[in-house]
């Protein structure tokens, strides 16, 4: 099995070094060994891990949901329905996410609603409700 140093890891999986190097801090990807020079070295499954966390990131989950993930994996108590249920708790909170941003939206179009092009700045109804009452006790 032929080992890889960081270089040639973050090459091959298309991230930085310095990105790898927070990984191992995280420890979702950990170095096989080091050589004598003390370089990281890594086998082709921290490859597979690489690929792993990219897609995980790539669907919403953080580095802390893919490191339980990845645990997990590593686990042979562990069954699919413990990977089931971190997705469906993923699916509340990103559906909770699109309510949020659904609010957000509401309120951002009221407003553009209420905004007159040919008004100035100081009577611009965003620009008012971003400053509150304050702003119309200006001196």
């Amino acid at each position: 099995m032929s080992l890889l140093t960081i270089g040639k890891l973050a090459k091959q999986a298309g991230v930085k070094t310095d990105t790898l190097r927070y990984y191992e801090q995280l420890e979702l990807v950990l170095p096989t060994q080091r050589n004598n020079a003390g370089y990281r070295l890594y086998n082709q499954n921290a490859l597979k891990q690489l690929a792993f966390i990219r897609r995980a990131q790539t669907l919403g989950f953080s580095l802390e949901e893919i490191k339980e993930l990845l645990e997990l994996h590593q686990q042979p108590s562990a069954q699919c329905g413990d990977i089931q249920q971190r997705a469906a708790l993923k699916i509340e909170k990103i559906n909770q996410r699109i309510a949020d941003l659904a609010q957000i939206k509401r309120g951002l179009e009221q407003l553009h609603a209420q905004c007159h092009q040919g008004a100035s700045v100081e009577q611009c109804s965003l620009i008012k409700h971003f400053y509150g009452d304050e702003h119309d006790n200006k001196t």
